[in-house]
């Protein structure tokens, strides 16, 4: 087994994870198998209970894992599946020990950082890195892990000491180390600085760890005596410092790196320079291309509740990314914030609440997102309102879906109290409701989490139809209160059709509006399995009705066996049908 380390230095945010898929994708290019696994120093056990605003969006696996963010860049760059061990945290970490100690697994010994915590880290990797994530036999040939924080962190101290023992345990050519690092640039000079590279490189290795790769951002290309300078100070080789400078979207990363030959360095470090071949990114590179060639805009308003952090929906974000790519759309995202749509922000600020509309109503597509709490919920029903009566295609996802039901049950079915159980406990007409097995006590990992399997009712709905008519579709959720099944009959008689439930019949899982262009509800979470080149059914159904070319989606997706598909995009596109019900990019246009 080989190792990539990503360590982070200077400051935070300087796109390590999105450095670490790069490096991922790139490997896998070269024909090897990688895996990925992220450490993040925090307290808690895992981001479940994390506010958004704070840590950006909860990312959901497949075992129902609520993980770090970065680990959905990994599955989208990767196209792997991962699981919650995949995301290591000092919480994890130090409540295996202490569950070990209170078994007595420690035999009378004090427990201490060093050698028990690091110890049990280095365990927890290598367990870890040998389990494969890409649905084949066998351990994979490389794992790259992605250390959060910043060096000098305290809180990332035991990580830092259990990695430097591991790098020598593994052993030379087993193990490579990639420091992202900051050079800024001073406005007043116009000159790129290395002192805080230095700094920090100097700091790694006084922690027992030396960088075999410096990746450095910056705004521009290093120059060359800048890399002179740094490959001095840090002994680097000035062949192994590449620059990571801005680019117009993160697609380009990987193809900024193959083309200053990182992933030759990295393979001439791990000794993997015999069993790899050249680095093929055809493909992404095509796709790459349409994505900074996109000009006809498609809009698409997102009316959520965390709209100041744009990492909250970084999921939901990308599943459009992806959908629009694929329908040769540029994607322009509308935020909404929630609150400001509803009759109170008219009164206390009528410019806000008048821009708000205006974004609503000159979008071309609605989306309402998950979410938890009573804040904006008025402001997202009067968008889904507006979006049914005015036949704009909608999206509703989790909270979304549930709050689609709740509309519907106020103004068709006449139960002006209609609510969820969640916002109003006390409603006669409760259309959503809490699920029996959810715990009143504890909130971490307590909802219905991790991939549930969804039967369709109608074969010949909407959501079948995009997702290639299949009978069904596994797709993760994150919720604890469902739709009121005591309710679905008087709905269902009023024009919402329940299309999808789960095996029992009694949860709901999709709902469509009849007599509408694209009016679908879920409630699981279709973007965390969206994929570039792959983009989730639903996601792709919005942008395509958003953009008038959903009949020719739906013709494609209908199709079971190699087929030629037109009209996609402008344009002709061929493709493959799969069951799983993704549609497939290749940058050419839609096949599924």
């Amino acid at each position: 087994m080989k190792y990539v380390l990503v360590t982070g230095g200077v400051v935070s945010g300087l796109g390590k994870g999105v450095t670490a898929s790069s490096i991922g994708l790139l490997l896998q290019a070269c024909g090897l198998r990688v895996t990925s696994i992220k450490i993040d120093p925090y307290l808690n056990t895992d981001a479940g209970t994390m506010s958004p605003f704070e840590h950006g969006e909860v990312f959901v696996l497949d075992d129902g894992g609520e993980v770090d963010l970065d680990l959905g860049n990994y599955e989208r760059f990767l196209d792997s599946t991962l699981t919650r061990d995949n995301n290591l945290t000092t919480g994890k970490i130090y409540q295996s020990v202490i569950d070990k100690e209170r078994k007595g697994d420690y035999l009378g010994r004090t427990v201490q950082v060093v050698p028990h915590i690091t110890d049990a880290i280095q365990e927890w990797i290598e367990r870890v890195a040998n389990v494969p994530v890409d649905g084949k036999e066998g351990p994979p040939d490389v794992c790259v892990i992605e250390l959060g924080g910043t060096i000098g962190d305290i809180e990332s101290m035991p990580f830092i000491e259990a990695l430097g023992q591991f790098s020598y345990k593994v052993g030379p050519g087993n193990f490579c180390l990639v420091h992202v690092s900051l050079v800024p640039v001073l406005s007043v000079v116009g000159e790129q600085k290395t002192k805080p590279t230095q700094h920090s490189v100097r700091e790694l290795r006084s922690l027992g760890l030396t960088p075999n790769i410096l990746a450095c951002r910056s705004t521009k290309a290093l120059e060359d005596n800048v890399k002179t300078k740094l490959s001095q100070f840090c002994h680097v080789p000035e062949e192994n410092i590449v620059t990571l400078y801005d680019v117009p979207n993160i697609w380009h990363v990987p193809l900024l790196l193959r083309d200053q030959k990182a992933h030759g360095a990295i393979l001439k470090e791990l000794n993997l320079l015999g069993k790899a071949v050249e680095a093929d990114v055809t493909e992404w590179t095509e796709r790459t291309k349409i994505y900074d060639s996109l000009q006809d805009p498609v809009r698409i308003a997102m009316v959520g509740k965390y709209t100041g952090l744009t990492d909250s929906y970084l999921s939901v974000l990308k599943a459009l990314l992806h959908a629009s790519v694929a329908c040769h759309k540029k994607l322009v995202v509308e935020w909404v914030a929630a609150s400001d749509l509803e009759e109170i922000t008219a009164h206390e600020a009528p410019d806000v609440h008048k821009a708000a509309w205006d974004l609503l109503k000159g979008a071309d597509g609605i989306l309402v997102p998950g979410g938890f709490g009573d804040r904006g919920v008025q402001g997202k029903i009067l968008a889904t309102k507006y979006a049914r009566e005015k036949q704009i295609p909608f999206l509703g996802i989790c909270l979304g879906m549930q709050l689609a039901v709740v509309e519907f049950a106020r103004s068709i079915l006449g139960y002006k109290d209609a609510n969820s159980t969640e916002f109003e406990p006390e409603t006669s007409s409760p259309c959503v409701i809490f699920m029996p097995e959810g715990s009143t006590t504890h909130m971490g990992g307590t909802m219905r989490l991790g991939s549930r399997r969804t039967h369709f009712q109608v074969p010949d709905c909407m959501s079948a139809k995009l997702y290639g008519n299949a009978k069904f579709v596994d797709e993760r959720h994150r919720h604890r209160y469902e739709v009121n099944p005591d309710m679905i009959s008087e709905i269902e008689n009023a024009g919402l059709s329940f299309v999808g439930k789960d095996g029992t019949g009694r949860r709901m899982e999709i709902v469509e509006l009849q007599n509408h262009p694209y009016f679908v509800g879920v409630q699981f979470h279709p973007e965390f399995k969206s994929r570039p080149g792959k983009p989730s059914a639903l996601f792709l159904g919005l942008i395509a009705a958003a953009s008038g070319c959903l009949d020719a989606v739906l013709q494609a997706s209908g199709k079971m066996n190699k087929v030629s598909i037109n009209g996609v995009a402008n344009g002709t596109a061929t493709g493959k049908v799969y069951q799983n019900g993704n549609v497939y990019s290749n940058g050419n246009g839609l096949h599924h």
